[in-house]
């Protein structure tokens, strides 16, 4: 009876941990840095991450087809996936956007903006695009229609702001031709006298 009772708690240990066995990594990172100080391992399977900690606790996840790499200490970034791409208009267009993030001066901005009015090609828009605002500049305030047109001319400019506001230099709204009696049903457009 006893080995009867012994063999069957042998098969059931040994079925029970062939279907509890821990998964095999595909890769395991090890002796990394990580977002998270307490981990410096990563296992990962079919492009997932399977388990994070250190490798003495990843360990069961080492298979017979399991890719380990020591990092010797380097940092762990993870792929980036940024699902609101504009590439194509990048693309076309980067040369003649102007982005003010991080410029500290007004003053910076507007000498930035004079500089891309003059390498725009002729029948182009100037664009200043981006998160920009006027809290990071020094004069703590937002270019005036003046400013806009001093530093850019006949080069028709759009400058986004926040992405819920923009401005039009004149060469802009003569461009498009905007005039006081123009309707906008999507909106509200102010001209500057």
């Amino acid at each position: 009876m006893k080995t009867t009772q012994s063999a069957a708690r042998m098969l059931a240990m040994a079925f029970t941990s062939s279907v509890w066995a821990a998964p095999s990594a595909d890769l395991i990172l090890y002796n990394g840095k990580f977002e998270n100080p307490a981990t410096t391992a990563i296992a990962l399977k079919g492009g997932y991450i399977l388990a994070t900690g250190k490798m003495d606790g990843l360990k069961q996840h080492v298979g017979t087809e399991t890719e380990t790499i020591d990092l010797n200490g380097r940092t762990v970034i993870p792929g980036l996936n940024d699902s609101h791409t504009h590439l194509i208009r990048g693309g076309l267009n980067y040369n003649m956007e102007l982005r003010w993030d991080g410029v500290r001066s007004l003053k910076k901005a507007l000498s930035m903006l004079t500089e891309q009015a003059a390498r725009t090609p002729k029948g182009q828009w100037v664009r200043v695009v981006g998160g920009w605002s006027e809290y990071q500049f020094e004069e703590r305030r937002m270019p005036t229609l003046k400013e806009i047109n001093d530093a850019t001319g006949d080069v028709p400019t759009f400058i986004l702001y926040q992405y819920s506001l923009g401005y039009m230099n004149k060469a802009a709204i003569r461009k498009l031709g905007y005039t006081k009696e123009t309707a906008y049903p999507a909106g509200e457009i102010v001209l500057d006298e």
